[in-house]
């Protein structure tokens, strides 16, 4: 064994094997960014939002493989297990200490995938404007004030 060789035997002894993308393995619970075919925050999952979503995806990714954040209570994931078990797709509880991630599923493959949108969309609520008649009747209370 060369001596580069030898070091790099004891470097990985001492501190373990180095990973590729720390912060993206512990965003996307132990993968990285490009294999990730479709991810939900833990907010998403905890209101029971994409379960739809999530078994098209998983219908349509056989060899995918679901990875289900460990810090949300089961009964928040519990759909989202069933499923993976529907499909007959293996799943994974990760749970990591050391990593607090925003997200709380992720379907994935072993290999990059790449896919552009990952993220559910939500619809966001319109904010309805303020009606005319409440700007009116707080300028003509304006004009009635007496200095």
């Amino acid at each position: 064994m060369s001596d580069k060789q030898v070091e790099d035997y004891l470097q990985n002894g001492i501190y373990g094997t180095p990973d590729t993308k720390p912060s993206e393995r512990k965003r996307f619970l132990g993968t990285i960014r490009e294999r990730v075919v479709f991810a939900l925050t833990k907010g998403q999952v905890m209101k029971k939002k994409g379960v739809q979503d999530m078994e098209e995806k998983i219908a349509n990714n056989k060899g995918a493989h679901l990875l289900i954040n460990g810090k949300i209570s089961s009964r928040y994931y519990k759909n989202y297990r069933d499923v993976a078990l529907k499909h007959g797709l293996e799943y994974t509880v990760v749970n990591n200490r050391e990593a607090d991630s925003d997200l709380g599923a992720v379907l994935t493959y072993e290999h990059a995938v790449d896919h552009e949108e990952i993220f559910l969309q939500e619809d966001k609520p319109q904010q309805k404007p303020a009606p005319k008649g409440n700007v009116v009747k707080r300028f003509l209370n304006f004009l009635r004030r007496t200095p």
